[in-house]
């Protein structure tokens, strides 16, 4: 098994300073030497924290707020490329003790796997289902519209998996963007993130990519990361969920095939009508911090 020499850590970091030094110190206590922030544009003064309290993080100024893929992607050019593993993660999320390590281990005689990512929970404890389906149609439809005002739907628990066993590792269609470890040949392979994502779907897009290619993606609970979620994407809440219908719209275009595509513009259209349905559910919810995902991932 390859130890912490062997990974470089790749953060996107947008007005998220507080959390973002508590996830370098995450990194740190991992024993991982070899990181680098890229900076979405922040206004902060998140490059002036963690060069006072780590000075040896490579920091990396994008020039513009370029999303979480193309951020990432930045962020991994300027990585040791010795390494065979790549760590990304977000700035908002942190790795528990132990966690590296039984990711690494996922790895072991498994040549084939190429994306491995852990079980997250919220900071209170709370199992966030990071590890997704890709839907079927009927499953992507009825969770847009029922998942609003009806977490409980038949379609939105097969497409988040929510009667699955999350205490139990296993092979699963993609897991979460906001950590996951990635073995560099498969990065390489697949060219990382797309960057015509935005934001949101970039994840999906990723594992998509590199099963097609051949690689194996898996979930693995023994590895635990704590995820505050929306630190960045609440700052705009509403342009986010129209982001995150974009992406949708674009990973079905990408993916769907034969007869499937000739339902593309219907969804287009209920996407489009989903959208201010979506903002009214955001509105309504006031001051309580509703994660874009929750509403339409």
């Amino acid at each position: 098994m390859t130890g912490a020499d062997g990974v470089s850590a790749a953060v996107v970091n947008y007005n998220a300073k507080r959390h973002l030094l508590d996830c370098l110190r995450s990194l740190r206590s991992e024993g991982i030497s070899d990181i680098v922030v890229a900076d979405n544009a922040s206004v902060d003064g998140s490059e002036v924290a963690v060069r006072a309290a780590e000075p040896d993080v490579i920091y990396v100024q994008t020039g513009a707020n370029l999303g979480m893929g193309t951020g990432t992607n930045r962020a991994v050019a300027h990585t040791d490329v010795s390494t065979p593993f790549l760590l990304c993660l977000n700035p908002d999320a942190r790795l528990e003790r132990g966690a590296l390590e039984a990711m690494l281990a996922a790895f072991d005689d498994r040549p084939d796997l190429g994306i491995v990512g852990p079980r997250i929970e919220d900071p209170d404890g709370t199992l966030y289902p990071s590890v997704r389906t890709f839907p079927k149609l009927v499953d992507a439809v009825g969770h847009a519209y029922l998942g609003m005002v009806w977490g409980a739907n038949p379609f939105t628990r097969r497409y988040r998996m929510l009667d699955w066993n999350h205490d139990t590792a296993g092979d699963v269609d993609w897991v979460s963007g906001s950590c996951f470890v990635i073995r560099r040949t498969c990065w390489d392979a697949i060219s990382g993130f797309d960057e015509g994502y935005f934001m949101y779907a970039e994840d999906v897009d990723l594992c998509w990519r590199a099963r097609r290619a051949g690689w194996e993606v898996t979930y693995e609970p023994s590895a635990v990361a704590v995820h505050v979620q929306g630190v960045s994407t609440d700052r705009h809440p509403y342009r986010m969920i129209a982001e995150h219908h974009r992406a949708l719209l674009r990973f079905a275009t990408r993916s769907s095939r034969g007869p499937e595509r000739l339902l593309l513009p219907l969804m287009a259209v209920g996407l489009l009508v989903r959208t201010p349905l979506a903002w009214l559910h955001r509105l309504l919810a006031g001051r309580r911090r509703v994660d874009p995902k929750s509403v339409v991932h």
